[in-house]
């Protein structure tokens, strides 16, 4: 039963269903609490602030903001709060299915999602290589060592795909940062539209959390568009 339950997750994981979200949400923060102060929106890349959809996923921010307390300037230069938005996608990293024979069994979890191991069992095990669309400049190195899929001497391969999304919020009076958030995922899916509203709703899950942890956040599933 335990390795029906792993092949099942994987297949979920690698898989075009609605399965749950899954982030790394890391946030450093000392904001006080909403006392009225206002906020405008802006682009981590500028090359992206005159962008529709730069401007919908703004629009998501804006909303969970308000959610907060939180109010939106009547401009950028009355706001009492900067926030700088800036989000992207890798372009995925191919893992293979190898002979689960050649292993010797086992499985765990690690840093930043599912932690390799050196033989049977299976993981994901990452390293900075950069390369995400917009800008986004961090990206991750995926190994992989599946655990009982396909027959006997079957290889067959996926693309995964990292994404990421930073969330900067500072005093425009003296520019000092009073918030800074880091969300990333590992999924098969490489679509901006589907990716960067679920990254906000994980960054904004409990927010603005505690300061310097670093936790995993599940997202219920979204219809991909």
């Amino acid at each position: 039963m335990r390795y029906v339950a792993v092949v099942c997750a994987l297949v979920l994981a690698l898989s075009g269903c609605a399965e749950p979200f899954q982030a790394r949400v890391s946030r450093f923060q000392s904001l006080p609490a909403p006392q009225g102060q206002t906020f405008t929106i802006q682009a981590g890349d500028p090359h992206l602030n005159n962008s529709l959809e730069f401007a919908h996923y703004a629009d998501l921010v804006t909303a969970k903001l308000r959610a907060q307390g939180y109010q939106l300037a009547a401009t950028p230069e009355a706001a009492t709060l900067v926030v700088s938005l800036d989000y992207g996608v890798d372009k995925g990293k191919v893992i293979t299915e190898s002979d689960p024979f050649y292993g010797c069994g086992g499985f765990g979890y690690g840093h930043y999602g599912y932690g390799g191991l050196g033989c049977g069992g299976f993981g994901y095990g990452y390293g900075y290589y950069g390369g995400y669309r917009h800008g986004f400049r961090h990206g991750y190195v995926i190994g992989y060592d599946p655990l009982f899929f396909g027959g006997y001497g079957e290889v067959e391969s996926h693309i995964v795909y990292t994404s990421g999304l930073e969330l900067k919020i500072d005093r425009q009076s003296d520019h000092q940062r009073v918030f800074e958030g880091h969300a990333k995922a590992i999924s098969s899916d490489d679509k901006l539209t589907y990716l960067v509203p679920n990254l906000i709703d994980a960054m904004f899950t409990g927010f603005p959390g505690n300061s310097g942890e670093t936790i995993k956040i599940t997202v219920a599933p979204q219809k991909k568009s």
